[in-house]
């Protein structure tokens, strides 16, 4: 069967250029778990950041950045005193719920505990 034939039966090809893409920006280290915190309704900087243990500041803003920068997070200024900054999710952002729920379920059924996941020898 060619590559066209897989194609149209909605078969999975060895290789998409766009599949890989999505998976490096959602695969990179904490944008998941930043992803899943903006599911759950956690939508300023410090209630992302207690959310997510370990994740710092500067690590924090960079992947915020660089969703904003994808169309999956929108960030929003409210000329207060103090400023406040919220983010929320965009359409194209609350549509990885569904993958966000099905990763969950797969590490719940399969994952490691944490301790496993660390790397061996420092």
């Amino acid at each position: 069967m060619g590559r066209m034939d897989a194609a149209a039966k909605g078969e999975l090809s060895a290789y998409c250029p766009m599949f890989q893409t999505a998976v490096e920006l959602i695969g990179r280290r904490w944008t998941g778990a930043i992803v899943r915190a903006l599911l759950t309704g956690s939508n300023r900087f410090g209630e992302i950041l207690e959310r997510v243990p370990g994740l710092s500041d500067r690590l924090l803003s960079e992947r915020l950045r660089e969703l904003e920068s994808a169309g999956i997070v929108t960030r929003s200024v409210f000329p207060e005193v103090p400023v406040r900054i919220e983010y929320a999710l965009t359409e194209k952002g609350r549509e990885l719920e569904a993958i966000v729920a099905g990763i969950s379920g797969w590490a719940d059924r399969w994952g490691k505990p944490e301790a496993a996941l660390q790397p061996v020898g420092g």
